[in-house]
């Protein structure tokens, strides 16, 4: 049987080796990979490297490096580990791999650059362990989604099934606003909402809700009137809107001003029990306008107070509208742009329809800076600073 240090010759008589000085020079064009233990992650690692445990590597790199020509550094503490993740790579498929002489160790002494890793923490780590599981996110997603900031556009029915599964996803800052309060009526499907907060401002509700819920998350409340007067400052920052409005001039006004700040809308809308769901992406592809140039007559498109809703439906539809946006915030799969989500409840369908942009939009095809902020109560039609 094999010893330790024969078997580390053999896999070294198999991996290219370079040393810091050679690796250093290659840190612009060369993929960095980390395969220490996580606590020694947390000491320092080089800039930019990404972190896989060598005992996860096998499971988790191909989620993390796709393109197995990619030209790959393996570092470990020493030298010694990474020799061996190089030669597992290399049976893996990878074709352009090689090991760190003397490892992170001889790199930091050597007084090449280096950083001290921003991680989670142990209680992080278990909330979202299942998170960190999954290659397309990980620690570094999951850090990810704890910088980001998420606007929700009402705490009703399509915002409260979306803020909950933002908060437990970990988003960092959801921000909300609605200027209602919480009615029995409301109760039926707005699940952020409970009887003991009858009469309360919903965001207040909902910010209570969501601390029971993920501490990590910082709520910004917003117990305002959307309109052309606010709606710049109060959505600048924010990486995705999440809009579960019911009118359709908040939906041109939210249309122009995301346009005017290229900040993505994921939108959603329900009717009794039907559904639809899309991502309208700033010059992306089609904006709200390209999609309903302009709204329907009033008798054609009764609200749910008037109508009724299926109370389910909003979660459905409001999950699938939180699904958008953490797509859209780690950069995963393939988001609604250009393509609108139709679900039946009834019939248990969903059904998918093509969106496509229009060149003479009023509104995505000017530049951003050309689209003004109007109210959209009287006329549907943006006014262009001229």
């Amino acid at each position: 049987m094999a010893t330790f240090r024969e078997l580390l010759q053999s896999s070294k008589s198999q991996v290219k080796e370079i040393d810091s000085d050679s690796a250093h020079s290659l840190a612009d064009s060369h993929v960095f990979l980390d395969v220490r233990e996580a606590d020694e992650h947390e000491q320092g690692a080089i800039p930019e490297a990404i972190h896989i445990p060598r005992g996860k590597l096998e499971l988790t790199i191909e989620g993390k490096v796709s393109d197995k020509n990619a030209p790959i550094v393996v570092y470990c503490a020493g030298g010694v580990r990474s020799v061996f993740a190089a030669k597992t790579l290399q049976e893996l498929g990878y074709q352009n791999v090689a090991s760190l002489i003397g490892g992170f160790n001889r790199w930091k002494d050597e007084g090449k650059p280096w950083v001290t890793p921003r991680s989670l923490n142990a209680e992080q780590r278990n909330r979202y362990q299942r998170h960190i599981l999954l290659p397309e996110v990980g620690e570094e997603g999951q850090l990810k989604l704890l910088d980001s900031k998420v606007l929700l556009l009402g705490a009703g029915g399509l915002g409260s099934p979306s803020a909950l599964y933002l908060a437990a996803a970990g988003v960092g800052t959801l921000g909300i606003i609605d200027m209602d309060i919480v009615d029995a009526s409301n109760l039926q499907r707005q699940i952020l909402h409970n009887l003991d907060r009858i009469g309360e401002p919903k965001v207040d509700s909902a910010k209570k809700t969501i601390a029971l819920l993920n501490p990590d998350v910082n709520v910004v409340t917003y117990d305002v009137r959307l309109g052309a007067d606010n709606i710049l400052d109060i959505i600048e920052g924010y990486d995705v809107i999440v809009d579960g409005t019911d009118n359709f001039p908040t939906r041109y006004l939210v249309n122009d001003a995301s346009l005017k700040l290229k900040i993505p809308v994921v939108h959603g809308s329900i009717f009794r029990f039907e559904g639809q769901a899309t991502v309208f992406s700033p010059y992306d592809g089609p904006c709200y306008r390209c999609m309903i140039p302009e709204p329907p007559p009033a008798e054609l498109a009764p609200s749910c107070s008037e109508a009724g809703v299926l109370g389910v439906l909003c979660g459905i539809v409001g999950s699938i509208q939180a699904m958008e946006a953490v797509k859209l915030l780690l950069g995963l799969g393939d988001p609604l742009i250009g393509r609108l989500m139709a679900y039946d409840s009834l019939e248990q369908t969903f059904r998918t329809f093509k969106v496509q942009r229009d060149p003479n939009c009023p509104t995505c095809s000017l530049e951003p800076d050309q689209i003004s902020i109007a109210e959209y109560d009287e006329y549907c039609l943006p006014h262009v600073s001229r």
